[in-house]
């Protein structure tokens, strides 16, 4: 029994380091930008071991070198109500749950009727705010369990309460995926537009905010009518949105 206390008291003691660990390096976010994410390294690595090169377009601008365009875009396209909550926006969290439990009913349902062991996983809808995106990009895997939903949601709140909303969308926009190894605002222009992301037109820029659910999947079908029609109903948009 004593031993099993002993373990679950270094557990703990890890986690509560592992936390603190987290708190610092958010806290020193709010002067130092973060080199590279969680996310990029996974997704360069993958490309690495499956391609044997190493691809990253990656250069960080600082926000006044970003088009207002490009932000209202992705305000528009990820999270309209960004300046609005803090860092969790619990109504939209609540209804993508329920379209998450309602398709994995419907998939259930589904593989009875065709006598299937196993049902077809359905798409997970996400309803993640700008800044829980950040969260999971900057420190967290890809995988979808309650527990990393739970890290998500602390390391949003310790986002907003270290940061302004304005650098939450600097670091944001300068880290995200834009195709395969391409990440930030500035290397998805050049790559796309063979321009500077502060030369973005709005047009030019909804269409890379259309982008960002799937980068890799419109970066090989550039001719997609969804892309086309969705980038204008961004642009019809973006007026509405207040910047941070």
């Amino acid at each position: 029994m004593k031993a099993l206390v002993r373990w679950c008291a270094l557990l703990a003691c890890a986690v509560l380091c592992l936390q603190v660990f987290l708190l610092l390096r958010i806290a020193s976010f709010s002067v130092i930008s973060p080199e590279s994410t969680s996310f990029e390294r996974s997704q360069v690595w993958q490309v690495l071991t499956r391609q044997g090169r190493l691809p990253w377009r990656q250069e960080w601008v600082d926000q006044n070198r970003i088009s207002t365009s490009l932000k209202r875009a992705v305000m528009a396209s990820e999270d309209s109500a960004f300046t609005q909550h803090h860092g969790i926006w619990w109504d939209s969290l609540e209804k993508a749950w329920g379209k998450n439990a309602k398709a994995k009913a419907q998939a259930e349902r589904r593989a009875q009727r065709q006598g299937d062991a196993k049902p077809v996983e359905p798409k997970i809808v996400g309803g993640s705010t700008i800044t829980q995106q950040l969260a999971k990009n900057l420190f967290l895997s890809g995988e979808r369990t309650l527990l990393r939903k739970a890290q998500e949601m602390v390391l949003t709140l310790e986002l907003e309460l270290f940061l302004s909303k304005s650098r939450i969308l600097e670091i944001y926009l300068n880290s995200v995926e834009w195709g395969e190894g391409v990440f930030g605002a500035e290397a998805a222009a050049q790559h796309y537009f063979r321009k500077s992301a502060s030369a973005l037109s709005a047009w030019e820029s909804a269409r890379l905010a259309v982008m960002l659910p799937r980068p890799r999947y419109f970066e090989q079908r550039p001719q997609s009518p969804y892309l086309a029609n969705r980038a204008e109903v961004i642009v019809g948009r973006m007026n509405d949105v207040a910047l941070p």
